[in-house]
């Protein structure tokens, strides 16, 4: 997707997509990773610029991961972070983890972003999570992946159990 955000006609394309569908743009969120992000950041600035300026939501997923500089996150206009599974997997048993996952977390809310951690499977993990205010959890502790025809059922099961309605494999704590 990295080079295909940047180029030209892609924010053009979007727009009269959105348009076409009839659909609210501050209703779509574009996640890219911070990787390809990074590929040319001056790109990506650009084409995120140009996205916010239709409205789309932005994020930047697997946060973490890459080598992306702290400006550059200032400047990309995301208005969400997706903490990457790979520090979620380790909050259990590694005091680091949650260092740099309470960093990112406090980091993140202090540019005013949401927080979503990826790849939440246990319990254990979702404690750690709410205590250190993570926004929202993504998981399979909370749903598989599933096909979309079946998510409208998914959601009444959840609600109708008293469980959290939201997204397959999202939830946000209290």
């Amino acid at each position: 997707m990295g080079a295909q955000l940047r180029q030209n006609a892609f924010v053009r394309r979007v727009a009269a997509t959105i348009a076409q569908a009839g659909i609210d743009p501050r209703q779509l969120t574009f996640e890219i990773t911070e990787s390809v992000a990074m590929e040319d950041a001056k790109g990506t600035l650009k084409a995120f610029e140009a996205l916010c300026a239709i409205g789309v939501h932005l994020s930047i997923d697997d946060f973490g991961t890459g080598y992306s500089s702290l400006s550059y996150l200032r400047q990309l206009q995301v208005g969400e972070l997706k903490i990457d599974r790979s520090f979620v997997q380790d909050l259990e048993c590694s005091a680091d983890a949650r260092a740099i996952v309470q960093a990112v977390i406090r980091l993140a809310h202090a540019l005013g972003l949401k927080v979503v951690a990826e790849g939440v499977d246990t319990q254990a993990q979702q404690q750690v999570l709410t205590r250190l205010q993570c926004d929202e959890l993504q998981g399979y502790l909370f749903a598989r992946p599933m096909p979309a025809e079946r998510v409208a059922e998914w959601a009444e099961g959840k609600h109708s159990s008293s469980q959290v309605p939201f997204a397959p494999s999202s939830y946000r704590p209290p």
